[in-house]
């Protein structure tokens, strides 16, 4: 092919998709359904002008961009995330929603597949329902991140939160029990605490040595030696069967909150002043690479779907049972731990990149595969998890005008008293404060 057509179609598929972004904060329909539509757009195209383009090749892409995708999310999500004493119950009970919601679900989706396929495959085992209700479970941070900037920001944070653990702790989940399907259930229990363990202890090494040496670092040509250094990490855990997001997630949080890891004697090995305006950077770059390759990614995908999928009654039909346990189940748990003022948060539920992800691993285990099971309902919970997101983000009206815009609004400081430096000082803060929590996307 010739490599100005090429040049021409990368560059007016990014141009689409920041034109979809517009659209999508202007009408809370996530971006992530307009690129699919693009991909479904630009698939007879491509097979029309290139028939001799294997499908296997588009797989083998969207494997490598999913991953880098996941990186660069997970990243950009843990950039945004601010710990303080406030937030801890917040932060616990995002958690506990994302760990009872994936168990929970997977219960549920692996109770309907077994149902459904076991009668007509008795050879169908209810451990391999297991399997493919996992990636169905877990929530796509790489739609609901880019989704809720217009939520109060305890809301929007819980969310980044939770999206965040559903990822990570669904991963974890997916590949123990894929590679450990012949252990007794101990053995798995005790394989998961030895790996959560071992990937603390690396994480904690890398975040601390990467920011140490971030902020030491004297070359104007550094942002992108870190992000190469993550995802040197993030393949290297991946190959040692470590949860290698942590990695990233902890290297973020690090960053992002210097002074709360640096503390006592490891106080003098960092300064807040000198990281700020680097985070600041590495936080646009994170929201530019993650826009390009979602971009590619989802267009990607798009281009792989079989049409004839999306008439088959019986795959919406299932879609249709998997989607409402999938709700049932979150607003139950929210109703338990969060208790009030849920809305839009049971709504905010889509399946994506992981999800995707996940179903491709396997396809590389036969030993797993249920050949009755439709890729069509893949699809459709995608599709429809998102569809419900836009129109609960659509029609919520939110809290009060200033919960939502105060907090990224500088308070200018009108001091009449002069003498008071408590005031002064505590304005100041409020300003520093506000200015670090604008949106930055």
């Amino acid at each position: 092919m010739d490599p100005f057509v090429l040049i021409i179609f990368f560059s007016s598929i990014i141009i689409v998709s920041f034109f979809c972004n517009i659209l999508a904060k202007k009408t809370n329909i996530p971006s992530v359904l307009m690129l699919i539509g693009v991909g479904l757009l630009v698939q007879p195209i491509i097979d029309a002008t290139n028939p001799d383009i294997p499908r296997f090749q588009v797989l083998e892409i969207l494997k490598v961009l999913g991953n880098a995708g996941l990186v660069m999310i997970v990243l950009e999500g843990a950039l945004d995330l601010e710990l303080t004493k406030e937030k801890r119950p917040m932060i616990i009970n995002s958690f506990l929603t994302a760990i009872i919601g994936l168990f929970a679900s997977t219960a549920a989706i692996a109770a309907i597949i077994y149902y459904i396929y076991g009668i007509i495959n008795p050879n169908v085992q209810f451990y391999d329902c297991i399997i493919y209700g996992i990636p169905l479970s877990i929530m796509s941070s790489a739609i609901i991140i880019p989704s809720v900037g217009g939520l109060a920001g305890h809301k929007k944070e819980f969310m980044v939160y939770e999206s965040t653990f559903s990822d990570i702790l669904g991963i974890m989940l997916f590949y123990f029990l894929i590679g450990n399907e012949e252990s007794a259930p101990y053995s798995v229990a005790i394989n998961i605490v030895l790996n959560v363990v071992a990937t603390v202890v690396v994480s904690a090494i890398v975040a601390y040595g990467l920011v140490y040496i971030f902020q030491r670092l004297k070359t104007q040509v550094k942002l992108f030696l870190i992000i190469a250094v993550l995802m040197l990490m993030f393949s290297l855990g991946k190959m040692f069967h470590l949860s290698a997001l942590l990695i990233i997630l902890a290297f973020g949080l690090v960053l992002r909150n210097p002074t709360i890891f640096f503390r006592g004697p490891l106080e003098k090995f960092v300064t807040a002043e000198k990281v700020k305006p680097i985070m600041h950077d590495f936080h646009i770059l994170t929201l530019e690479s993650a826009f390009v390759i979602r971009t590619f990614f989802f267009v990607l995908f798009g281009m792989s779907i079989t049409l004839s999928t999306l008439f088959k009654w019986e795959v919406l039909t299932i879609s249709l049972g998997i989607i409402a346990s999938l709700y049932i189940v979150r607003w139950i748990i929210l109703k338990i731990i969060v208790k009030k003022n849920i809305s839009p948060l049971t709504w905010i539920a889509p399946r994506g990149l992981i999800t995707i992800l996940l179903f491709f691993v396997i396809a590389g285990h036969q030993s797993h595969i249920i050949e009755e099971f439709d890729p069509g309902i893949l699809l459709f919970v995608i599709l429809i998890s998102s569809l419900i997101m836009s129109v609960a983000l659509i029609t919520y009206r939110g809290e009060k005008v200033a919960d939502v815009l105060m907090p990224q609004i500088p308070i200018k400081i009108i001091n009449k008293d002069k003498d008071s430096k408590e005031k002064k000082e505590y304005m100041k803060d409020r300003i520093e404060q506000n200015v670090e929590n604008q949106n930055f996307d």
